[in-house]
């Protein structure tokens, strides 16, 4: 049975369209690249397929629709690049069904020009129809807030860059189903940019807050005071908050190489927020240290290994180095997550704490590394014998914060 749309792609990016889609009222197929992160909940997944929302294994399905939206996972490679192997794959499954008047619109996160000099070619020749002409080409970037329940697909506007400004124009059509407000750009290159713009503002700004936190634990001053004056002032200020590391899938991009001239802020912030998983291991070892202990044969609880407060996914979350480090330094590392039921590091299983009072009050040291909203900040600043906050979470003086 025909769709209207088609969302090639089911992890991070994917699955939040899908499901505006389908409560927008658009019959929409889900078609998988590969391996990927989303998952749904069994009400949710229920929700989507009493809405029309139909898993597709076969490609074929995807020549019988009006809109594809690639949304394939762009991960960093070995040699630091973006990885386009799933984008590419996903392209030439489309193209070899592609029919004339479809209107394809890239999500994923790439470098500018890619919609044009790589994913363009790719259709064209696999399907033997023209962009622009024969069928829309056109790139959105992606704006997804996981876990944040005061940002809906409705109220986010959609910026969009087509080939020709016919292929704007239809993708505009299509994502004003979704959204109450569509941003048209220049073209793709444009509409490319406005995403690595927006990665790397978040973690130049991490960045920023992560060298205030270690300036400010040097002098003896409380950063998270500071970012509660500062936020009140009414312009040219957005408040970012430290942390033990930048998780997530928004990877920074520095342009260098042949795609481009670096950009050397975005560097430098990268090797600050890499650096975060280090510096929290070293304050570690120093609490205990002034406790009278050895951070060799401590116990460790780690409290909240995902990325992000109160969603299961761990992409990118600073939890594995700082077990990693933890456990190379001869501690014994136990966690807690009420989103993670289970946990490896180096192939082995990470002990999962049952009881978090009990494992908290057991625990020569306890790292809050997420502030999932479960989570008794008070409570567990009793129960703890020491405590390391490293989301500047619990209240005042009840916990050593970053």
């Amino acid at each position: 049975m025909p769709a209207d749309l088609a969302v090639i792609g089911l992890g991070h990016l994917g699955l939040p369209l899908a499901q505006a889609a389908v409560a927008a009222g658009i019959s929409t197929l889900g078609y998988r690249t590969g391996p990927e992160g989303g998952s749904l909940t069994p009400a949710e997944l229920r929700r989507m397929l009493a809405g029309g929302f139909r898993p597709a294994t076969n490609p074929a399905e995807l020549g019988r629709v009006r809109t594809a939206v690639i949304c394939a996972p762009t991960p960093r490679g070995a040699d630091g690049a973006l990885d386009l192997g799933q984008v590419e794959s996903a392209a030439r499954t489309l193209a070899a069904r592609l029919r004339p008047h479809t209107t394809v619109i890239l999500e994923s996160p790439v470098h500018p020009g890619t919609t044009e000099a790589f994913l363009r070619p790719l259709l064209e020749t696999g399907s033997g129809l023209r962009a622009g002409r024969d069928f829309h080409l056109a790139y959105s970037p992606s704006r997804v807030d996981p876990g944040n329940r005061d940002v809906t697909p409705a109220g986010t506007p959609k910026v969009i860059g087509g080939l020709t400004p016919a292929c704007t124009e239809s993708a505009a059509a299509f994502y004003g189903r979704l959204t109450d407000k569509v941003v048209r750009a220049r073209g793709p290159r444009e509409a490319e940019t406005v995403q690595v713009l927006e990665t790397n503002f978040r973690h130049v700004n991490i960045a920023l807050v992560n060298e205030m936190a270690v300036l400010c634990h040097d002098l003896g001053v409380d950063l998270w005071d500071v970012i509660r004056c500062a936020e009140t002032k009414p312009f040219g200020f957005q408040a970012f908050r430290p942390g033990p590391g930048v998780g997530g899938h928004g990877i920074a991009q520095d342009l260098g190489g042949p795609s481009g001239r670096p950009l050397r802020m975005v560097e430098l912030a990268r090797q600050v927020n890499n650096h975060m998983p280090q510096y929290v291991i070293q304050r570690a070892a120093a609490l205990l240290n002034e406790h009278g202990k050895s951070a060799r044969a401590a116990r460790v609880l780690l409290l909240g290994v995902t990325y992000k407060a109160d969603i299961a996914d761990q992409q990118g979350a600073p939890a594995h180095e700082i077990a990693v480090r933890l456990m190379e330094l001869g501690a014994s590392v136990s966690y807690h997550d009420p989103h993670v039921p289970a946990w490896s590091v180096l192939g082995r299983p990470v002990p999962r704490a049952d009881s978090l009072y009990e494992a908290a009050a057991d625990a020569d040291l306890t790292i809050l590394l997420q502030q999932h909203r479960t989570y008794d900040l008070q409570g567990l600043s009793v129960k703890a014998q020491l405590l390391l906050d490293t989301r500047g979470a619990t209240p005042t003086g009840a916990a050593h914060r970053l």
